[in-house]
């Protein structure tokens, strides 16, 4: 395994890519990637790693909704997960995290992509997070 205790949440999200890992090893590249998302639910379902599939998070602007988002996955309510089946990782795709980690206050992400021949994936940090916020 990938533990790595200088980085926040090291040993969840090692395990978190360890099931990408399987998946893409029965699966391959070349599904779409809701075909990878129902894979990865399983997997962790597997391993007991909790989860919510399509969470529905707010978008807020200058303290007012604007919208929502799903992020593919929030994992044990702290790291989202966000899945990607395209033949490289482009810039646009590690914005979009990012974003996502900004918008729902998160501090650690991950950036899954099944789409090429091996498993690629990024862990981001969310530079702006303010800690957790209780909810009232």
């Amino acid at each position: 395994m990938m533990v790595n205790e200088q980085y926040k949440y090291s040993e969840l999200t090692s395990k978190i890519i360890g099931c990408a890992m399987a998946v893409h090893k029965v699966l391959g590249n070349g599904f779409q990637e809701v075909i990878y998302q129902r894979a990865l639910a399983i997997e962790f379902g597997l391993v007991g790693i909790r989860f919510q599939r399509e969470f529905e998070m707010p978008v807020y602007y200058k303290e007012k909704r604007i919208g929502t988002r799903r992020v593919d996955f929030l994992v044990e309510e702290i790291i989202s997960v966000e899945l990607k089946a395209a033949t490289n990782l482009e810039d646009r795709h590690f914005a979009q995290a990012i974003n996502y980690l900004e918008a729902y206050n998160l501090e650690i992400g991950l950036l899954i992509n099944f789409g090429e021949m091996s498993l690629k994936f990024k862990r981001l940090t969310n530079k702006k997070f303010k800690g957790l916020q209780l909810k009232s």
